[in-house]
This record gives C-alpha cells, structure tokens and sequence, in this order.
C-alpha cells in the first residue's frame, strides 16, 4: 500500500528527473521562426534583385545590339 508521503516522494523525484518545466520546446518554435524569417527575407531579396539584374541585362544587350545609348536605362 502507498502511502501519501511516499507518493509525494516519487511524484517530486518524477518531476525532478524529467524537468517537466522546461522551456526547450518553445526555443525549438522560436528557432523555427526565426529560420522561417530569415528565408522569407532572402527570397524576398532575390526576387528584387533578380528583376533589377534582369532589367539591367537587358538594358545592356539592347546597347550592345543597337552600338548606341537605350534611352530608359538607368
């Protein structure tokens, strides 16, 4: 038979070797959306310089085809 004591013992040895209060589990989530930020911004990035490189490319290969200034190029 158990008695209260020896419950109570067992329960603060559980909750001792377990660490149920820990907060690893909300540093996984924050890391998480930390990773998700970070390449939302570089897909971000690389859409805008993609159309810059895109726009800038152009501008170039109609110089180069027409020997002349492409007026609208930057």
């Amino acid at each position: 038979m158990w008695y209260a004591g020896q419950i109570r013992a067992v329960a603060r040895y559980l909750l001792a070797r377990l660490d149920v209060r820990s907060e690893a589990g909300a540093s996984a989530v924050e890391y998480g959306i930390m990773v998700m930020l970070i390449a939302a911004v570089i897909i971000l990035a690389v859409v805008f310089l993609g159309e810059r490189t895109s726009t800038s490319f152009s501008c170039t290969a109609s110089a180069v085809s027409t020997k002349s200034n492409v007026a609208g190029c930057g």
